[in-house]
């Protein structure tokens, strides 16, 4: 019985203290200057009860395991999964030589709340039941503070649920939830080493800030050059290609890990990233001179396919992996381009090859073929090759305005030796110039007098072309006029006999005869004497003198004269007339004598035409010349139309030229038109041409009603 009491009174104190070993117990010396991971003697349970966070719950029968991690799937230590909640709960004591506050870091692939003593300490996201509720929390950047108790155990809970998603396998992290103490002495320090936890995440973000920065300066460089020389488009392309850069750091600071939405917001980083480096690749081939080539393809459809292929490839390793093809794209450019641009070729193959080294580790982090974490790099490595590809853009703008003030210089050097030989010239050149402008001046005269002379001589032939018409028009009036005139002298015969006779009555009806007649003489007198004026009007020199004038009875005057003008010279011509007089126009204040010409000259070049194709005897062809007028708008449209051969698609353009003409030599001056159109542009009008091949053409004249 004896030996039995010993036996108890020895094994009782290795109880006491195999329980007590179960109580962490944090010291000043434990976490001065380190973090420490908490990450044994832990308690799990699946489920959820509020009651687990109670310090006085009995946690005896749930599991217990003792790992550097909290590993929930794809691990050693498989204990919950995905959307499933969890509960952890560990005892810990604070010892009094500690001297500082305690801080937690944590590191967490879902979401989770933490307690002490049963009382919630800080909420990382939302833990819920329900999946579609939860919301995503990584923290791995914010300081955490515990308000632990010096000398008292107690419970530290934490109620978690693990994330949706799932990693590859090669995916190489040491768990899914990771909790780190330490002092806030500690946390704030900016040495590396002692404050890896916080201080290399702040590195790594001041590393991004400074990126950041230096792209936006970039961006707004080159975009000013692409600006101001838009023919420099590579400056625009690499301007494009920084804005996505810029997109995706922005990304990076404003939104990564602090979510849920991991996925989304990776294929956002992943998208403008890919995009930045497949246009910064664009650059490369530009630069280098190298046609896009299956590589360039193959590489972009290769890209773009994987990024919907993210729940089947982890996206942090697919961006490793893009930038290994891309930067071995640019050193295979870079040999390829090394004899024609060595220079850029140097510059961009050193780059890539550091690059690639570089991204090449990064993998291998991933996968856990390395250790040492170099991800604080990663956004240097971005710039890298922007930088360099800045720094040849800039050596070549150098380069060339180099080039541009070389070649000023020696066009000034030559100026002056020239300057010289032109300053003896000058004199001679400056007596030549006299007497070639005094030539010039005798030439411009007699010029001046020709083109008279052919404007009258156009006028005249224009006159010569309304003789006959008028001859005819006149000859009218004239019968009347000696016609009433015979019956005149019989009725004065008659009257004299009836006034010897007293028939006075008589002789009031033949004095009324007579009277009537006079009427009609003195009616075709002014006819005839309109026609000789307006003829006279139209062979002497405009006054330029505007009045209101109708333009139907204008048009109408001119059809009937140019057409009697043409059967006068050939008998055998007929053509029908046809007119379509809008008469709501009213007056016009024109120049009549000027704009008469116009429309005779369009007249009688429709006559022209159309007796040309008459001549050419075609089957079942009736020669019609139309005049009409219209309102449109503001406009009066003056048409003349026939359905003559039509104007040859070759001259169209050159109809309005002075002196161009289709008419045979000796048949028309080539003035017609042209004087025409500029009295049309002179009143404020257009003169435009529509034509049809074999079919006819029609001339407007369009008029401002004002």
């Amino acid at each position: 019985m004896k030996h039995i009491l010993y036996i108890i009174g020895f094994l009782l104190p290795l109880t006491v203290f195999s329980q007590e070993d179960k109580v962490l117990v944090i010291t000043d010396t434990t976490v001065a200057d380190k973090w420490m991971i908490l990450g044994d003697n832990w308690r799990y349970q699946k489920g959820d009860n509020m009651s687990w966070a109670n310090p006085e719950f009995d946690d005896s029968t749930w599991n217990e395991f003792s790992s550097s991690n909290l590993n929930l799937i794809d691990g050693k230590n498989v204990i919950a999964d995905r959307g499933e909640i969890v509960w952890f709960r560990k005892r810990i004591m604070a010892d009094q030589s500690l001297n500082d506050a305690l801080v937690l870091n944590i590191y967490q692939e879902g979401a989770s709340e933490i307690y002490l003593d049963g009382k919630l300490i800080h909420q990382l996201g939302k833990v819920s039941s329900n999946k579609d509720e939860v919301i995503y929390n990584n923290p791995f950047r914010q300081i955490l503070h515990i308000p632990i108790e010096k000398s008292k155990e107690q419970i530290l809970a934490v109620r978690f649920v693990n994330a949706q998603f799932k990693y590859p396998i090669y995916f190489h992290y040491n768990g899914l939830f990771r909790i780190y103490l330490s002092s806030l002495r500690n946390a704030n320090s900016t040495d590396l080493i002692k404050n890896y936890r916080v201080a290399f995440y702040r590195q790594f973000i001041n590393n991004y800030n400074i990126s950041l920065g230096l792209a936006i300066l970039m961006f707004i460089i080159f975009l000013s050059f692409f600006i101001f020389f838009p023919k420099e488009r590579i400056n625009g392309y690499f301007a494009a290609s920084l804005l996505f850069l810029i997109l995706f750091t922005l990304g990076v600071l404003s939104f990564y890990p602090n979510t849920g939405n991991y996925f989304w917001l990776t294929f956002y980083f992943d998208t403008c990233i890919l995009i930045s480096c497949l246009i910064l690749l664009f650059c490369f081939y530009k630069i280098l001179e190298q046609p896009i080539d299956i590589v360039f393809k193959a590489i972009s459809v290769l890209c773009f396919l994987t990024i919907g292929c993210y729940f089947l490839y982890d996206p942090d390793v697919l961006a490793p992996i893009w930038s290994i093809l891309f930067y071995a794209a640019i050193i295979r450019l870079s040999l390829k381009s090394w004899n024609k641009n060595k220079i850029a070729s140097f510059l961009f193959l050193s780059s890539s090859c550091i690059e690639l080294v570089f991204w090449t580790l990064i993998l291998c982090l991933y996968m856990g073929l390395v250790e040492q974490r170099i991800e604080k790099f990663i956004p240097f490595a971005f710039m890298l090759t922007n930088v360099v590809l800045a720094i040849y853009l800039g050596y070549a703008f150098g380069k060339r305005s180099q080039d541009l003030r070389l070649n000023l210089e020696r066009v000034q050097k030559l100026s002056k030796e020239k300057e010289s030989i032109l300053s003896q010239q000058k004199d001679t050149l400056e007596q030549l110039v006299k007497e070639r402008t005094s030539e010039l001046n005798q030439s411009l005269d007699e010029l001046k007098a020709t083109q008279s002379q052919l404007i009258q001589s156009e006028k005249m032939a224009s006159l010569g072309e309304l003789t006959a018409g008028i001859a005819h028009e006149i000859q009218n009036p004239l019968n009347f006029v000696n016609n009433f005139s015979e019956v005149n002298k019989e009725l004065l015969e008659e009257l004299e006999e009836e006034i010897v006779n007293g028939n006075y009555d008589e002789v009031k009806a033949l004095a009324q005869n007579v009277s009537a007649n006079e009427d009609k003489i003195i009616f075709h007198g002014k006819r005839a004497d309109g026609i000789v004026k307006g003829m006279l009007q139209h062979s002497r020199s405009s006054t330029g003198q505007k009045e209101m004038t109708d333009i139907n009875s204008l048009s109408d005057e001119y059809l009937r004269l140019a057409y009697h003008g043409l059967r006068a010279k050939d008998k055998t011509f007929n053509a029908t007339l046809n007119t379509d007089f809008d008469h709501s126009i009213g007056k016009l204040n024109i120049v009549s004598q000027d704009m008469g010409r116009v429309i005779l000259n369009l007249i009688t070049n429709a006559f022209y035409v159309v007796k040309k194709k008459k001549e050419e005897n075609p089957k079942g062809y009736n020669p019609t010349v139309s005049v009409s007028t219209e309102k449109q708008d503001n406009m009066v449209l003056i048409k003349v139309s026939d359905n003559g051969n039509g104007v040859p698609k070759e001259v169209l353009d050159k109809i309005f030229q002075p002196f161009f003409t289709t008419k045979p030599s000796g048949e028309g001056t080539g003035l017609g038109l042209s004087l025409s159109y500029d009295i049309v542009k002179v009143h404020g009008g257009e003169l435009t041409v529509d034509t049809k091949q074999g079919e006819g053409t029609t001339f407007t004249i369009a008029l401002p009603m004002k």
